[in-house]
Order: C-alpha cells, then structure tokens, then sequence
C-alpha cells in the first residue's frame, strides 16, 4: 500500500460513521522518546489535527487523526519528518466497561529505499470504579 494510499484511505474513514455527529476538530502534539536499558536512543514527535464524534447515542466514541511526525535517532543525530497517523474508537459495553482499540502508523523507508508505512496497533478494556 503506498503512502498516498494510507492517506487518501484514513481521510476517508470518518465517512464509515456516516449520520454520527462530530464533536469537532482538534489539535494533537505528542512526544515519545525510547530508553532501551536506560539510554536514549530517539524520539517521535507527532503534530496531528484530527476530528472525534460519537455515535449510537454516545456508547461509541471515535477519533482520526493525522499530521507531520519528527523522528529523531540519536545515533545518527538526525530528525527526519515523516507522516504519521491514528484511527481509534472505544465501545461502551456498559457503565462500568468500554473497550478501545487504536491503528496507527508512520511512513518510513525500507533497506532498499522503498516508501512503506509502519503500522501499530493497540486494543484493550477500561474499567471504571
């Protein structure tokens, strides 16, 4: 799947929700930074503008999001800018129960110099007291 692809495919996805409302637009900035045994080695910083809504009278909740991502390497001392994005949504089982489950992903270059996306991805409960 090419980049373009990828994007084209998680603008489209708040159209899947088609007669939800949205709660709006916002702005995302995040930073994670990775210490294997103590040393960084790098870090991500995300700068996405995504919408989030809700839908089946709020016991669905959703959110898309996409934008630049500046990938550090600190053996390099490099910063590259990438293209990152997130496509989630959470389920209310009942009052006291939801689960959520995330895909993301972030262009990047295989060994050969060939565009590919790296894709994550996340699912899990919420418990609330």
């Amino acid at each position: 799947m090419s980049i373009k692809s990828t994007i084209a495919a998680l603008a489209a996805s708040p159209f899947l929700f088609a007669g939800a409302a949205f709660a709006g637009p916002y702005v995302n900035v995040e930073a994670n930074a990775s210490y294997p045994d103590g040393d960084y080695t790098g870090a991500t910083t995300d700068v996405a503008v995504g919408f989030e809504g809700t839908a089946s009278e709020g016991k669905i909740a959703y959110y898309i999001q996409g934008g630049p991502a500046f990938v550090h390497d600190e053996a390099a001392d490099d910063t590259e800018t990438q293209f990152g994005g997130k496509v989630g949504a959470s389920v209310g089982i009942n009052e006291d129960l939801s689960v959520y489950g995330e895909i993301s992903g972030i262009s990047n270059e295989d060994a050969q110099g060939d565009d590919i996306v790296d894709f994550g991805g996340k699912i899990g409960a919420k418990f609330t007291f």
